[in-house]
């Protein structure tokens, strides 16, 4: 009889290695100790990395510890189909915002990837927006692109942090970076928790997404869902995102400004290297 020599041969009997996993890690669920030990408005340790991607005008790589990796790229400015954007008067400048998520962003019995796509990028649209000189882009289109690699929680938020990146890295004209926190309050009524987690956001009653221009304390974003409670416990959200926001603009900035180090030494080696060639002909 031939072998099917594309097949791994395995074992007649195997057990499956979700047998020797607790429940609570296979259902996403912190254990008790951690969730007792959480701190309502502590912010998660981010990780901000400007310019991965070569092929892109711009791009930015931003991760939290929860898991979350968001990669985000810029492209344009280039002539817009249909006009600018502006309906009358200064024809303005067109800002396109797409919001995805890779299909192995997620696990467990979490939402298929495209459900919530095109009111997620509706929000980072809308988001963006206040931050973008487009006035200064008149007939032209701007196109920005994040996709969630692994989604650990606050995933949108962390998307508009890279979009923001991606767009100071771009070149683009910004009235501000765009500094972005989520909240979610548990079924319980407890506290809001800052930046939550999958498990704090997969079991919130309710949820809350504050894009915020640092520099001049204006908000950019709003996105909220659920149920939170009399009007003045989203006032107390509201108040933890922005402080929140303005805790993570100095982390932005650094990004920013090792990336413009990094293009400052990487420059005058490259023109080293284009004036070596020439000698190096005329010797020959």
């Amino acid at each position: 009889m031939p072998l099917d020599h594309r097949r791994v041969p395995g074992p007649e009997e195997s057990q499956s290695p979700l047998l020797f996993v607790p429940s609570s890690a296979q259902d996403g669920e912190a254990p008790p100790a951690q969730e007792a030990s959480r701190d309502p408005t502590a912010l998660q340790p981010l990780f901000a990395r400007v310019g991965l991607l070569s092929q892109a005008k711009g791009s930015a790589y931003v991760e939290l510890d929860g898991g979350t990796k968001v990669l985000c790229a810029v492209a344009g400015p280039r002539e817009a189909a249909g006009g600018g954007g502006g309906g009358g008067g200064e024809p303005r400048g067109r800002l396109v915002c797409e919001f995805r998520r890779a299909p192995f962003s997620g696990r467990g019995a979490r939402s298929r990837p495209g459900e919530r796509e095109p009111e997620l990028s509706l929000a980072l649209q809308e988001a963006l927006e206040p931050a973008v000189r487009l006035a200064r882009y008149p007939r032209a289109q701007l196109e920005v692109s994040a996709l969630v690699l692994q989604d650990g929680g606050s995933a949108l938020a962390a998307a508009l942090c890279a979009a923001g990146l991606a767009l100071a890295d771009a070149g683009v004209e910004l009235y501000d970076l765009v500094a972005a926190c989520a909240l979610c309050r548990p079924p319980s009524g407890g506290e809001w928790l800052l930046q939550p987690r999958e498990a704090e956001e997969r079991a919130a009653a309710a949820r809350l997404t504050v894009a915020l221009l640092p520099s001049l304390n204006q908000v950019a974003g709003l996105l909220g869902s659920g149920q939170g409670g009399a009007p003045d416990s989203w006032a107390q959200a509201l108040r933890l995102a922005l402080d929140g926001c303005q805790r993570l603009y100095p982390l932005l900035r650094q990004s920013l400004l090792r990336a413009a180090k990094r293009a400052a030494t990487a420059e005058p080696s490259e023109e080293e290297d284009a004036a070596e060639a020439p000698a190096a002909t005329t010797g020959t």
